[in-house]
């Protein structure tokens, strides 16, 4: 097995990575731009929820404009508005929802506007409305801010008698506000007229007409309908209901629509959008959210207060889980989109490549999702499409897909149990566990070999797992045929996983019986070594378990007979998140990977119990009391956060003395003839740049083969490289004695050459 880097030159193959039906279909599940439930319930699209954010921001001002924008007569609406938006307050469901109509009424008196003519140049289509009633009224306004020239024939006196008239139970401060924004539109009205008899004078005289329903009725009998009319020389157009203040502006907004698209010489009924109150597909969690009473309104700061209970609805359950979500400060539709379309670059920069392979494609967002949204699958497939149509470097994943080859080539180890061909088990650790705690594998497979019949062979080695999430299907399936074959020389026995990705990976494969070791234990009972910790555990669920109720439930099984005081946190089960390392994060994304497990730690201050030996690994990274249910299991220890040498050194050194302790097989190692030793700070650089102890031995026995060196006079020191695969290292170094001192080691991928 190897893996090929691409060339520079390569030339891109297309491949679509969603059909456009199956791109909306998937951007249709996330909900998070739907509209809150107020919002959707107002016929007239009132921004509510900003609108109450503004409020309880005490920003009056902002209120007042939002609500302005959906009518000419604030001060009417907000009186008479029967206000649906009320009865969807998801409070509601709680208790008491938001007062909306109060803090409407609030934003029109405690807001203010600077009010300048508009710069929109008046357009030549005249507007003739005839009637004085709500709808009539609305209309003129809607028209009004629409720049049309609007002349209003009504029967009475003046600007106070005609609000008197449209709204009669209203207060007379909201009567003499109608008259004042009646007058400072710029609508001509012609007063005490007759409005049927001056339509059939002056109908001429406009491109298009509007009349009230009880003028409709006396000028088009034969169409009279239960609603307001208007009409063009060309059309009769038939307008929305109009019982009510705010079946009166919605009609008029919709007729004011027809008019504006009529004056354009454009069909009315045509692309007119949703109108009205619509259906909202939002979820919002309830969870943690209290029930409260409304406050009742009588001044600024008491509609602060009614305005701060407020929740503002929105559908962020993914984003609150998610700590890859939160970074990139997005939800799934959109980032979905940039992927799609990163992928769909022929020639040019992939700018999403890093975000593509930030992703622990753990699964959780599908998990937290009402419609079961996966961010992680289109991640994995982005990954699948881009290595396929060459468009994915190696670079993010070569470290650890090389790590992958040296567990499955010179750390591999297949063997069955001594004194038998064929085994009825196998026991299959996992490559973290061989790295991070070999005498817990060591001790684990002594304990199976002594208390299961039939035989325990071994394996140790990588699923596959890291192949799996770089994308690189090909290497995938060779893995997978890979194992097969170890499997059936040892004659197919049944699987017992010591990893819940190991187990996850191998049940992929057709024909293979798999348990994860903890359901083995929870059947044979636990060794005499077991003992539980001093003091209570918050207990982390891998995401390998996610959707494996039967190994969550054996786990707390094991840990309640081992004596644990176990704590489930917060995003436990099949909501738990990521640990940093799923999907390859630690390795193409620090930043991001160290957030994830910072996002696991924030549940509990416990000391963390997992049974996912690179969980346990990155919590005792951060600083965090970590342990594996394994090593409580066994009363054995892992080291302490080894470094990427050390994991590779544990691998081979457990593989080497099980094969000379328990197969007598000797294995011969090769001497150096030299030493090496590091400088202070020197090994920590190398973790953190991903570079081993054997790549500094390579390019060091390079140098004794080539005698290529560059001397730094001021330093002392001299500097070597050597081209190891498709990555130039280079070490900073001093002779010694018997060897060499290394203080720094760095690596690009540049390739130099000698020209001479």
């Amino acid at each position: 097995m190897k893996i090929e880097e691409r060339a520079s030159t390569h030339v891109y193959r297309q491949k679509r990575m969603f059909t456009k039906e199956e791109l909306e279909a998937r951007e249709r599940l996330c909900v998070h731009e739907q509209p809150p439930y107020c919002n959707a319930a107002c016929p007239l699209k009132l921004d509510v929820k900003t609108m109450t954010a503004a409020i309880a921001g005490g920003d009056f001002d902002k209120a007042l404009g939002l609500y302005e924008k959906i009518t000419p007569f604030p001060h009417l609406l907000s009186a008479g508005c029967e206000a649906p938006c009320e009865g969807k307050c998801k409070l509601c469901s709680l208790g008491e929802g938001i007062a909306i109509r109060e803090l409407e009424r609030a934003a029109i008196a405690y807001g203010s506007r600077t009010r300048s003519r508009s710069l929109l140049r008046k357009k030549n289509t005249k507007i003739g409305i005839f009637g004085g009633d709500l709808f009539t009224l609305f209309l003129a306004g809607e028209l009004a801010k629409k720049r049309y020239p609007v002349s209003l024939f009504c029967s009475q006196t003046d600007g106070d008698a005609l609000a008197a008239s449209c709204a009669p139970d209203f207060s007379e401060a909201v009567r003499t506000a109608t008259a004042r924004t009646l007058s400072n539109l710029d609508i001509e009205v012609f007063w005490n007229t007759d409005p049927s008899q001056a339509y059939r004078q002056h109908s001429c005289q406009f491109d298009l007409t509007a009349a009230a329903f009880s003028v409709a009725r006396q000028l088009f009998p034969e169409i009279v309908p239960d609603e307001a009319v208007m009409v063009s020389r060309e059309h009769h157009l038939i307008t929305g209901p109009t019982q009510g203040v705010l079946g009166a502006a919605f009609g008029a907004k919709k007729a004011a629509l027809s008019a504006d698209r009529l004056a354009q010489h454009l069909d009315p009924s045509n692309t007119r959008g949703e109108e009205g109150s619509v259906e909202t597909r939002l979820y919002t969690d309830l969870e943690g959210v209290l029930p409260s009473l409304r406050i009742a309104v009588s001044g600024p700061d008491s509609a602060k207060a009614e305005a701060l209970r407020c929740i503002q609805c929105q559908c962020d359950v993914c984003i609150r889980g998610c700590a890859y979500l939160r970074h990139y400060q997005t939800f799934p539709r959109l980032l979905t989109r940039e992927i799609y379309n990163n992928v769909s670059i022929i020639m040019g920069d992939h700018m999403m490549n890093k975000p593509i392979n930030a992703c622990s494609l753990c699964g959780q967002c599908s998990v937290l999702c009402p419609n079961g949204y996966d961010m992680g699958e289109i991640c994995h497939i982005a990954r699948q499409n881009m290595v396929t149509t060459g468009k994915m470097p190696l670079a993010p994943h070569e470290f650890a897909l090389m790590d992958m080859l040296f567990s499955n080539e010179e750390a591999f180890l297949c063997r069955p149990q001594p004194g038998h061909q064929q085994c009825r088990y196998v026991f299959f650790p996992g490559c973290q566990a061989a790295a991070i705690a070999p005498a817990t594998v060591r001790a684990a497979y002594l304990d199976l070999c002594r208390r299961l019949e039939g035989g325990i062979a071994l394996i140790l080695g990588c699923c596959g797992a890291i192949c799996d999430w770089a994308g690189r299907y090909e290497l995938y399936d060779q893995t997978a045929a890979f194992l097969d074959n170890a499997l059936a020389q040892l004659g197919n026995p049944k699987i017992i996983a010591g990893c819940p990705t190991c187990k996850k990976e191998l049940s992929s494969h057709p024909g293979l019986e798999i348990a994860g070791i903890w359901e083995i234990l929870e059947q044979i009972g636990l060794p005499e070594k077991a003992h539980p910790p001093a003091r209570p555990v918050a207990l982390h669920d891998a995401c390998g378990a996610r959707g494996d109720p039967r190994t969550q439930r054996s786990i707390r099984t094991l840990a309640q007979k081992l004596g644990c005081h176990v704590v489930d946190t917060p995003y436990s089960g099949d909501q738990s998140p990521c640990c940093g390392y799923g999907g390859l994060t630690q390795y193409t994304n620090r930043e991001v990977a160290k957030k994830m497990t910072e996002a696991c730690l924030e549940r509990s201050d416990l000391p963390y119990l997992s049974y996912c030996m690179a969980c346990r690994d990155r919590f005792a990274r951060e600083g965090r009391e970590s342990m594996h249910l394994l090593e409580l299991v066994y009363g054995t220890s892992a080291d302490h956060c080894p470094d990427i040498s050390a994991k590779r050194f544990n691998r081979l050194r457990l593989k080497q003395e099980l094969l000379k302790e328990y197969w007598h097989e000797e294995v011969d190692t090769v001497q150096l003839g030299f030493t090496i030793r590091y400088a202070p700070g020197a090994e920590a650089l190398m973790d953190e740049r991903m570079i081993l102890k054997s790549d500094v031995i390579a390019v060091l026995q390079h140098l004794r083969s080539t005698g290529e060196a560059i001397a730094d006079a001021d330093t002392g020191l001299c500097i070597t490289r050597a081209r190891l695969g498709n990555v130039t290292f280079w070490v900073k170094y001093q002779e010694t004695e018997d060897g060499y001192l290394v203080f720094s080691a760095y690596s690009h991928r540049m390739n130099v050459v000698n020209r001479q």
